[in-house]
C-alpha cells in the first residue's frame, strides 16, 4: 500500500576533494593504496545469489607497473551468460513491483557509501586498475558516479510525475513500466562512472541487467558491485559476468527476452551488435532499445582572436588528461596562422613540464595507457609520423616505453595535410594533431572541421570574437553533441552537461539527463471512465 507521493528533489553535484598535502583525504587515500597493493584479489562473477569462480583466471596488473599483480578474475562462458539471464528474469517480478521509494533508496545508499566509507577505496581501485592520477580518479569514480546515482533518482522521480490531463467524467494516468525482458550493459575501461551508470540507470527504472565490463576495468567494477550488494540491491537485479565479447553477444542477441543494450565502446563493435540485433528481430518479444555512446575524433578550433593562454590550457588538459583515453579528448586542433608560433612555444613548454610515471606519485600528471594492445597501436601511429617527410612534424614527445609500464609521452604532431591519418582516425591516447590554417579562412576551416570525421561527440571553439563564436556554433551544429566555448572539450558534469554525440559517435541519449532514462521505460496509458456510455449511437445520427 502506498501512503504518499515520494519525490526526490534536485541534488547538488558531489564536491571534488583536492587531496592537497596535509589533507585528511590524501592521508586516507595513501593508506588505502598501500593496503590494496598488498592484497591479491580473487574476483568472482556475481550471478544471482552466487559468487561464481570457474578456476579459469586472468591476471590483473597495474598498467603503470606491469610487474605488480593486483589479483585475478574468473572467466565464464556461454553457460554463465545463460545463468545470468535466468537469474535476472527470476528477480524481475519482485524488483519491478518494488515500491519506488524502496528501489530508489538502494541507489541513494550506494551513493552515500561511495561518498563516505568507500570513497578512498573506489578512487584507489581506479588509480591502480586503470592508471588514473588522483584527480582524474576522484572526478570519475567518486564524484561522477555519485552524481549519476543521485541525479538519475531525481530525474526518474520527475518522469514518474509527468501525467496526462483528464477530461470531466474520466481519469487518465501514465504508468512507466520497465522493459519486458532483460537489459544488457556493456561498459568500457576508461570510466568507472560509466561502468556503474550503464547497469544502474536501467536497473533503477525497474529493469534487470546482465552486466559485462571491460577486462581492464574489472578491478574497480567488482568493488562497485560489492557496494551495490551492501546497499541492499537484491540478488539477480544486476549480474556481473566476465565473458568474452563474441560469446556473450551470441547468447544475449539470440535470446527472446533481450530487451535492450546500454553500451559505451567503439563504433565498430556497436555497429556489429546493431546488425546482429536487426537480423534477430523476429526472435524478440519487443523491439529492443539500442543505446550507445561510441567513438570520437574531438576537435578544438581557435579563431584568430583567441586568447593564447586559454587555448594552450584547453589543449594541454583536453588532449592529455588521463593520457587522452577519454571519448571526449581533444584529438585534432585547428590553429590560425597568426597565433601558431606563440601557441607552439607555450604548448611545447607546457607539455615538457608534464611528469609521467606511477599513480602513487601524486606529482605525476601523465600515467600509463591501459594495456599493451593500446600501447602498440599508438606507437605505430607515432612511428609512422616520424617516417613521413616534411608534411608531418612532431613538435614534442613521441617516446614510447613499455619496460615498466605502458608509457607514451604526450605527443603533438603538426600535419600540413588536414586529412592526414591522425587528423581523421580515433587514436584514444596522448596524441594531439594540429593543423595550421590561414587566419582569414575561419569559415572555410569550419567546413573542414565538420567534414573530416565520421564522429560527432565533442568539440570546442576558442574565440574572443562573439560573431566568430556564433558562426562556429551554427556551422558546427551537427559536428558535436557536446560543444564548448572557450574551454576544453572534456569534463562533462552530470546534470550540467548531459553527455552524448551523434553521427558515428552514438545515439545521443545523453547520460546524465532524463533523456537517457526514458529509454529504459515503457509507458502504459490507463483511462478510467466514471460515466460509461450505454448506447452506441451519437447525437448527429438523429434526424430531428
Amino acid at each position: 500500500m502506498k501512503y504518499g507521493d515520494f519525490y526526490y528533489p534536485m541534488p547538488v553535484n558531489e564536491p571534488v576533494l583536492n587531496y592537497a598535502p596535509g589533507s585528511q583525504e590524501r592521508a586516507a587515500l595513501k593508506k588505502v593504496l598501500k593496503e590494496m597493493k598488498a592484497e591479491k584479489l580473487d574476483i568472482p562473477m556475481y550471478i544471482g545469489n552466487e559468487e561464481v569462480k570457474t578456476g579459469n583466471k586472468i591476471e590483473i596488473r597495474a598498467p603503470h607497473e606491469r610487474k605488480h599483480l593486483l589479483g585475478h578474475f574468473h572467466v565464464g562462458d556461454a553457460k554463465h551468460v545463460n545463468k545470468a539471464i535466468t537469474a535476472a528474469l527470476k528477480a524481475k517480478e519482485k524488483w519491478s513491483n518494488m515500491s519506488w521509494e524502496n528501489r530508489a533508496n538502494i541507489f541513494l545508499k550506494a551513493a552515500d557509501l561511495l561518498a563516505t566509507k568507500y570513497r578512498p577505496h573506489i578512487v584507489a581501485a581506479t588509480m591502480l586498475g586503470q592508471s588514473k592520477n588522483v584527480i582524474q580518479a576522484e572526478l570519475d569514480s567518486s564524484c561522477e558516479l555519485i552524481d549519476f546515482l543521485r541525479f538519475n533518482i531525481h530525474f526518474l522521480s520527475d518522469i514518474y510525475r509527468q501525467q496526462p490531463i483528464s477530461a470531466n467524467g474520466m481519469n487518465n494516468r501514465m504508468e512507466y513500466r520497465p522493459l519486458e525482458g532483460f537489459v544488457f550493459a556493456l561498459t568500457p575501461f576508461n570510466f568507472t562512472a560509466i561502468g556503474g551508470n550503464l547497469p544502474t540507470s536501467a536497473a533503477m527504472c525497474g529493469n534487470v541487467v546482465v552486466w559485462k565490463c571491460a577486462n581492464t576495468q574489472v578491478y574497480s567494477a567488482q568493488l562497485f558491485m560489492r557496494i551495490l550488494k551492501e546497499a541492499g540491491l537484491p540478488d539477480g537485479v544486476i549480474n556481473l559476468v566476465f565473458v568474452d565479447g563474441p560469446t556473450i553477444g551470441d547468447v544475449v542477441f539470440n535470446h527472446p527476452d533481450f530487451a535492450g543494450i546500454h553500451f559505451t565502446g567503439s563504433t565498430g563493435v556497436f555497429n556489429n551488435m546493431w546488425g546482429k540485433i536487426g537480423a534477430n528481430m523476429n526472435n524478440y518479444k519487443s523491439y529492443p532499445r539500442i543505446v550507445g555512446e561510441t567513438g570520437g575524433k574531438d576537435f578544438v578550433i581557435a579563431h584568430k582572436s583567441a586568447d593564447v593562454d586559454v587555448l594552450v590550457t584547453a589543449l594541454a588538459r583536453g588532449a592529455f588528461e588521463y593520457q587522452g583515453q577519454k571519448c571526449s579528448a581533444a584529438s585534432r586542433a585547428y590553429i590560425p596562422s597568426n597565433l601558431a608560433a606563440e601557441v607552439k612555444k607555450k604548448l611545447v613548454e607546457a607539455v615538457k613540464t608534464m611528469k609521467m610515471g606511477t599513480v602513487e606519485d601524486f606529482t605525476n600528471f601523465i600515467n600509463a595507457v591501459i594495456d599493451e594492445k593500446s600501447f602498440d597501436k599508438l606507437e605505430g601511429y607515432i612511428k609512422a609520423a616520424r617516417k613521413r617527410d616534411s608534411n608531418v612534424k612532431i613538435w614534442v614527445g613521441g617516446k614510447c616505453d613499455k619496460t615498466e609500464g605502458f608509457f607514451i609521452e604526450p605527443t603533438i604532431i603538426e600535419a600540413m595535410d588536414p586529412m592526414y591519418t591522425t587528423m581523421c582516425e580515433e587514436l584514444f591516447g596522448p596524441v594531439l594533431t594540429i593543423y595550421i590554417y590561414d587566419e582569414n579562412k575561419f569559415e572555410e576551416t569550419l567546413k573542414l572541421v565538420d567534414s573530416t570525421s565520421a564522429y560527432a561527440l565533442t568539440g570546442a571553439v576558442i574565440s574572443r570574437d562573439r560573431n566568430a563564436v556564433e558562426l562556429a556554433t551554427n556551422k558546427l551544429r551537427n559536428s558535436a553533441g557536446n560543444f564548448y566555448i572557450n574551454d576544453k572539450p572534456t569534463g562533462a558534469v552530470v546534470g550540467q552537461q548531459p553527455f552524448g554525440g551523434a553521427r558515428g559517435s552514438g545515439t545521443n541519449d545523453k547520460a546524465g539527463s532524463p533523456l537517457n532514462l526514458y529509454r529504459w521505460l515503457s509507458a502504459r496509458t490507463i483511462k478510467e471512465t466514471f460515466n460509461a456510455a450505454t448506447d452506441y449511437s451519437y447525437p448527429f445520427m438523429q434526424e430531428k
